[in-house]
């Protein structure tokens, strides 16, 4: 049974959560929500603009075992945006936008850190919400018109946004709340 309590932990099982990657990602803003949710029974898919390896911002590898083109908001019941400036790759892949388009207008959630929300303003959805963000794309984030706030996470129905990577405690516990 999917989201149900299995000693005294949360258990994910059956949840499909895509997180996104692309070079210059922000090592921890990756690996921490993919590793959380994966310990929570979660199945996670690392997802790209193609399907292959990517360096972070130190140069660690990350595998992209699926292509934007290749996924679909249907199959997934979360997806996360770590930051870096991978956004800004990420931005460039219509498959990936549309893809995050679509998880947020079918209500499913929509998690991004750091530079993350670059990608929440390429794909138009965050236009009357509250988020945040790291301070560098406060004013990206108000010209597509929300509300910035300066909090360590912010949750505005389905969108899920914090700033930095000392964010990453309360960023994961608001993804897992969401999802069960």
């Amino acid at each position: 049974m999917a989201g149900t309590v299995k000693e005294g932990r949360l258990s994910l099982y059956g949840k499909r959560v895509a997180v996104l990657v692309a070079d210059m990602y922000q090592e921890l803003e990756f690996w921490y929500p993919y590793l959380r949710l994966k310990e929570e029974g979660a199945t996670v898919v690392a997802v790209g603009p193609e399907a292959r390896d990517y360096r972070s911002k130190l140069g660690y590898p990350a595998l992209a075992e699926l292509a934007a083109a290749q996924v679909r908001a249907a199959d997934f019941d979360a997806v996360v945006i770590p930051g870096g400036y991978a956004p800004d790759h990420m931005r460039r892949s219509s498959a990936l936008v549309s893809f995050v388009r679509e998880m947020a207008h079918a209500g499913k959630p929509v998690a991004a850190i750091c530079h993350g929300g670059w990608m929440l303003c390429s794909a138009r959805v965050v236009a009357g919400k509250n988020v945040t963000s790291v301070s560098a794309i406060r004013d990206d984030l108000e010209n597509a018109g929300a509300t910035w706030v300066d909090e360590e996470v912010v949750r505005d129905g389905n969108l899920i946004t914090s700033r930095v990577p000392s964010d990453l405690p309360a960023f994961a516990r608001a993804i897992l709340a969401a999802l069960t």
